[in-house]
């Protein structure tokens, strides 16, 4: 399984950005994909995630309303869009996914429940 993210950069605060996640070596729709961010001197943690057997997603209380994540699966891809950025979303994006088959399976919002990680993309918010 490989995972690669992309569409980081520098951004202003107010603006928008949509982040990438490119995955590759996974044959079959029970997995769930999540993307994670850490803030520099801080841990990783969950921002959203999107059941590729349901299409279900789940956000982090604190970017509920700013933040969507989606799929396109004919290219293999998922996209965190990041709305009205804000400086404290500075750091690296983690993509990240597990195997959860079932349309029951929960989402786990922590780094632990994930086997499979990209190598992150840096987002520096400027004010």
């Amino acid at each position: 399984v490989r995972l690669m993210e992309s569409g980081g950069g520098l951004v202003q605060a107010g603006g928008s950005l949509r982040l990438a996640c490119e995955f590759s070596g996974i044959y079959t729709t029970a997995y769930t994909m999540a993307w994670f961010h850490q803030s520099p001197g801080k841990g990783r943690e969950f921002v959203a995630a999107i059941s590729r057997v349901t299409g279900r997603t789940h956000y982090a209380d604190s970017v509920e309303g700013r933040f969507t994540i989606s799929k396109n699966e004919p290219k293999s891809t998922v996209y965190l869009d990041i709305n009205t950025v804000k400086p404290e979303d500075t750091g690296v994006y983690y993509c990240a996914a597990d195997f959860r088959p079932g349309d029951r399976a929960p989402i786990i919002l922590t780094p632990a429940g994930y086997e499979y990680w990209g190598q992150g993309t840096q987002v520096t918010v400027s004010s």
